[in-house]
């Protein structure tokens, strides 16, 4: 089989700790120049986006010279840029660095602040937040937490050991543990192990419960309850990996997490800059054995859940970030 060879890197620094974007020019098309390609790839940005662009030098080559407006079309052209970054509201929560060595960094992240670049949230992300601060520009994610989900993410040093990294979650080698707030309810038999089959479909917010052969496995226990608040802390052991998989599941058991905009049944997104009620919900415990070292690694979050350690600050305006 023919290898495939790899593109040649960047030959643009990365902006506020984001990548410039990499165009491939396709082997096949009616374009006469790259201009023409790039006009009609980058329609959305907009009438005459493209061509100030050009006139400013912004798309650039493997050898970081601007190219010219009318350079010729040449498939398999590499052309990088940087992209209009959307305007966003700081997230106004520290990122807690709990490990870092030559090879990982293990943050405790806050309710609010993505994982990645995705959508109208770029900057203001644990990614694009840790090269800034950490001055480590090749720095990535080995996975990803929900934006409103707190609490412990693995990031690797070295692009090269990336795979190895997100293998262990891929291949479920991670012992990962969780904890949640939600109503308590004396009939629910705990501990349980909940299975179910999860059906996330693009552009729709909710994730849903649908017939099948289950692709989702829970294990839910008590961890204790108030009784004057009606509230139970819940250890949520996932054995798979679904998207809202935890929020899904305790919505099906007739509890739903606290500050959960989406289930049950909801489905309303939370507005950037909304820091009020945070989702209670916390990646609390991260185990696995380095797969470049060898090392074991156990790392535990140092957050606790608002609506657990001070409910009335909760649930007036919510704490500062949902975590002590």
């Amino acid at each position: 089989m023919r290898r495939r060879t790899p593109p040649p890197p960047s030959p643009l620094p990365q902006r506020d700790g984001i990548d410039a974007v990499r165009v491939r020019l396709p082997a096949d098309g009616p374009w006469s120049t790259v201009r023409e390609h790039l006009v009609e790839r980058l329609s959305g940005a907009g009438a005459g986006v493209v061509d100030g662009m050009f006139d400013a030098g912004a798309f650039v080559g493997a050898d970081g010279s601007p190219v010219a407006r009318d350079a010729p079309y040449e498939p398999g052209l590499f052309v990088w840029f940087h992209r209009e970054l959307p305007a966003e509201v700081p997230v106004p929560f520290p990122l807690e660095i709990v490990y870092r060595d030559e090879h990982i960094v293990v943050v405790d992240k806050p309710h609010f602040l993505a994982t990645t670049p995705r959508g109208g949230h770029v900057t203001q992300t644990a990614l694009a937040r840790l090269r800034r601060e950490l001055g480590v520009p090749a720095l990535g994610a080995a996975h990803r937490l929900d934006r409103l989900t707190a609490g412990l993410v693995l990031f690797t040093v070295r692009p090269e050991e990336r795979g190895a990294y997100q293998g262990l979650f891929a291949d479920r080698r991670v012992d990962k543990e969780y904890e949640a707030v939600a109503p308590y309810d004396p009939a629910l038999a705990l501990p349980r192990t909940v299975r179910s089959r999860i059906l996330k479909e693009r552009g729709v917010l909710a994730a849903r419960e649908v017939d099948g052969e289950p692709n989702a496995v829970t294990r839910v226990e008590l961890l204790g309850h108030r009784p004057d608040r009606g509230l139970g802390r819940y250890r949520l052991v996932p054995g798979t990996g679904q998207t809202h998989q935890l929020r899904v599941h305790m919505s099906a058991l007739g509890v739903p997490i606290l500050g959960d905009p989406l289930y049950p049944g909801v489905a309303a997104p939370v507005p950037a800059g909304d820091f009020r009620r945070p989702l209670q919900l916390l990646a609390r415990k991260l185990a696995f054995t380095d797969p470049v070292t060898g090392r074991a690694h156990r790392f535990r979050s140092g957050r606790s859940l608002g609506a657990w350690t001070a409910y009335e600050d909760w649930a007036a305006y919510g704490d500062r970030d949902g975590c002590q």
